[in-house]
């Protein structure tokens, strides 16, 4: 089992790897953390130019800028943290090859630096609220439990698929192409009544459609889809406890062929 009391005896090493990748992101850039802005931003336009403009794609009634950068935030931040905590252990082969720590801190540093991003990033949600004149209902006081849910399947995923990339150098390859196609099996760029409802009770079994749903939700003042968060919370905590589990059964042998 994860032994969470010598987890937090490592705090401070989880603090300074984290404070490491914050700075390794933005090192030598001249625009820094406004990368952090500028690439959701530009996803969005392009999306709203194809998809909103050209394609039509029904927005539910919301502005499609609006509609798809709520999905992209919380999307940006949850393919950012797949992809740097599968390679958090191999980038970091020398560290554990030659000291003991908790390996687990390595995939808690990458996803904990990427919350600086999702900060920075609300900035853009709130200029586009004030732009639209949107206010957000009292939905928003559930935005808590989303992010929960949105960090319990990032660590989830995140501690298997780094758990994996050490053995399977395979995973750091398919990857970016992986996290391509699940971009169209989130609801990002289309809304999920667009699913048909035959489908539906599949389709929201992704942790992902429940946390995008609900921003777009407590954002511009709509009910909250109950009926679609509830089931992707539950496969969130699956997620979470099979992460950490097959992350601890593998530890013994990072050393090995890390």
């Amino acid at each position: 089992m994860v032994d969470f009391a010598e987890l937090w005896r490592y705090k401070d090493l989880l603090y300074f790897l984290t404070l490491r990748g914050i700075k390794a992101r933005y090192a030598q850039s001249i625009l820094g953390v406004s990368w952090a802005i500028i690439q959701p931003l530009f996803t969005t336009l392009v999306f709203t130019l194809v998809f909103g403009g050209l394609a039509k794609v029904d927005s539910d009634g919301m502005p499609y800028v609006l509609f798809s950068y709520l999905a992209l935030w919380p999307w940006n931040y949850f393919s950012g943290t797949l992809t740097e905590s599968a390679n958090s252990l191999i980038q970091n082969a020398n560290m554990i090859t030659k000291v003991y720590f908790p390996r687990m801190v390595l995939p808690l540093s990458a996803i904990l630096s990427k919350l600086l991003d999702f900060i920075i990033a609300f900035v853009v949600v709130i200029v586009l609220l004030i732009y639209f004149g949107q206010v957000p209902g009292w939905g928003i006081l559930f935005l808590p439990l989303l992010i929960v849910q949105l960090l319990m399947t990032s660590l989830g995923i995140g501690m298997f698929l780094s758990a994996m990339a050490v053995k399977y150098r395979d995973v750091k390859h398919a990857l970016t192409f992986v996290v391509q196609l699940l971009l169209y099996a989130a609801p990002v760029v289309y809304s999920t009544n667009a699913v048909p409802e035959q489908y539906q009770k599949f389709y929201i079994l992704n942790p992902m459609v429940g946390v995008i749903e609900g921003f777009r939700a407590a954002f511009l003042n709509r009910p909250m889809p109950w009926e679609w968060i509830w089931p992707g919370s539950i496969l969130a905590v699956v997620f979470f406890v099979f992460g950490m589990l097959y992350f601890r059964r593998m530890e013994r042998i990072f050393a090995d062929v890390a």
